[in-house]
């Protein structure tokens, strides 16, 4: 990498409705990010130790195997707070979702994607 190329912000996605996942994913690397997918807290545990900390975390809650919660508890313990987590819910009061793992933000699902930039854009490490 050339001093006048920038590094591509990496967004880690950690979704199990693959139609979100998958949409998500296609958006952000359009708007140049490099994304990263897990369809679940442990799968995306497992992709930390081989892809180090991405930039931004975009998290679902309810997921199986390990959801939202899980992972928020796990990742803070690991890695205390060095990707900031927005938490993306269809659940009732998102903003107390969020507030609950220590999230800097949260966007309601169904969500705009101009909204959800704007709220990535607001979070991700400078």
């Amino acid at each position: 990498m050339t001093s006048n190329e920038k590094r591509k912000k990496i967004i880690l996605i950690i979704e199990d409705e693959k139609d979100i996942l998958f949409t998500l994913k296609d958006f952000l690397e359009s708007e140049d990010y490099q994304v990263l997918i897990a369809e679940n807290g442990f799968e995306a545990m497992q992709l930390l130790k081989t892809s180090g900390i991405p930039d931004l975390i975009l998290l679902d809650m309810k997921m199986p195997v390990m959801n939202g919660w899980e992972f928020a508890i796990e990742f803070l313990d690991k890695h205390d707070h060095l990707s900031p987590i927005v938490v993306m819910t269809a659940a009732a009061n998102a903003e107390q979702r969020a507030k609950d793992i220590s999230a800097v933000g949260w966007v309601e699902k169904p969500f705009d994607l101009d909204v959800l930039l704007k709220t990535i854009k607001k979070y991700e490490k400078k």
